[in-house]
């Protein structure tokens, strides 16, 4: 195909942030016309990918525009007392998030070796620069480039997805189920915007402790088991590709499914009845 005019079809990454309901919804009634796409595609998800990373890393406004209206629902804070154990866990989740990813560091250097290891474990990793990385989702053949905003723990998310539900990991990145569209979400770029969400989500950066609900109610998990953050990230993955499906959305609804997957998320934390991390209505996802 070709484009009409390419302006209209690939939005600016600025624009992709203010992309609302209304506009979804007359964007989706009128899907039957012919989209025009360059006859590159792989330049397409190179500029696809690009957006992702910058709406994360590159607009810091945004980013809080976008999350701070769903923490206004939580400005009333009860104080509430830690166990030692939640207070033990808590700070060391808290210095995982603070690790920046350092592309001079070998164990930095190694976990994204063995990255692309368990996801494309046939094919050869010619260089931790490569064009091979765009495969995967990321922005360009530096995957290192894309960390700037949520650091080395996206890396450990995404190792621990691959490692621990490797079906499910599969499943996600290779896109297997459900009717898909035409322009799909980076998959490794989505996955640095969850850690970042759930970051945001449970006020992990709080000083003593969270302020929200959804924080509050998950140290309840994170003091039955230690892994519960690494463990709700990949529930998240799991509920943004299914929200990602029921939306029928293409890569200009991706704001509005991770939105949707926060408010969720929210949701089934302020359950009464969990206790650990896989009672989650939406930990079965990761078994589908």
């Amino acid at each position: 195909m070709r484009f009409r005019n390419s302006r209209q079809c690939f939005p600016s990454c600025s624009s992709l942030h203010r992309v609302d309901q209304d506009r979804a919804y007359r964007r989706r009634k009128k899907s039957e016309e012919e989209l025009q796409w360059p006859s590159s595609s792989a330049h397409v998800i190179s500029q696809l990918a690009k957006c992702f990373t910058t709406a994360m890393v590159g607009s810091r406004a945004w980013i809080g525009g976008l999350f701070t209206r769903s923490n206004r629902r939580h400005e009333r804070f009860i104080d509430y007392p830690l166990s030692i154990l939640q207070e033990q866990r808590f700070q060391r989740l808290q210095d995982r998030i603070l690790v920046p990813f350092d592309e001079t560091r070998l164990d930095h250097q190694e976990a994204l070796r063995s990255l692309w290891r368990i996801s494309f474990p046939s094919v050869a990793l010619t260089g931790l620069v490569s064009e091979q990385w765009k495969d995967m989702g990321w922005q360009g053949p530096n995957p290192s480039t894309d960390f700037r905003g949520c650091g080395f723990v996206s890396l450990e998310n995404l190792l621990f997805f691959a490692r621990t539900y490797p079906v499910s990991f599969r499943r996600l990145l290779l896109k297997q189920r459900g009717d898909r569209a035409k322009w799909e979400y980076p998959f490794a770029v989505a996955g640095i915007n969850i850690s970042f969400m759930l970051i945001q989500m449970l006020d992990l950066h709080a000083d003593p402790k969270p302020k929200c609900v959804p924080g509050m109610n998950f140290l309840k998990l994170l003091e039955e088991d230690e892994k519960a953050f690494d463990v709700l990230y990949c529930i998240a993955f799991a509920m943004m590709d299914a929200q990602w499906l029921a939306m029928h959305a293409s890569y200009m609804e991706f704001n509005d499914v991770l939105q949707a997957t926060r408010n969720q998320l929210e949701r089934e934390l302020s359950l009464d009845d969990i206790h650990r991390i896989q009672d989650l209505p939406a930990y079965n996802l990761l078994f589908q």
